[in-house]
């Protein structure tokens, strides 16, 4: 799992059947920016949690995505993000 901030979000007019009315957000984690499927309904400046991987697939009911957020970050971690 990764902590980022909602940076952003992407557009996309047509896309895969499984992926129908589904949000996606740009999440920068500090290393690099991911775009996410957002599950929570998380909001620019939000800090969130990311589930990555195989795992965000399945949360997602096995759509082909590579990050999810499931959570907003209340407080808490072991570092702040300004930005």
């Amino acid at each position: 799992m990764k902590i980022g901030k909602v940076v952003g979000s992407v557009w996309a007019t047509r896309k895969a059947g499984c992926l129908s009315g589904q949000t996606f957000l740009v999440v920068d984690t500090g290393k690099e920016d991911l775009v996410a499927a957002d599950q929570v309904g998380a909001g620019i400046g939000d800090l969130v949690l990311l589930a990555t991987g195989t795992v965000a697939s399945r949360y997602c009911m096995d759509a082909p995505i590579d990050a999810a957020v499931v959570a907003i970050v209340d407080e808490g971690g072991s570092r702040n993000r300004q930005a």
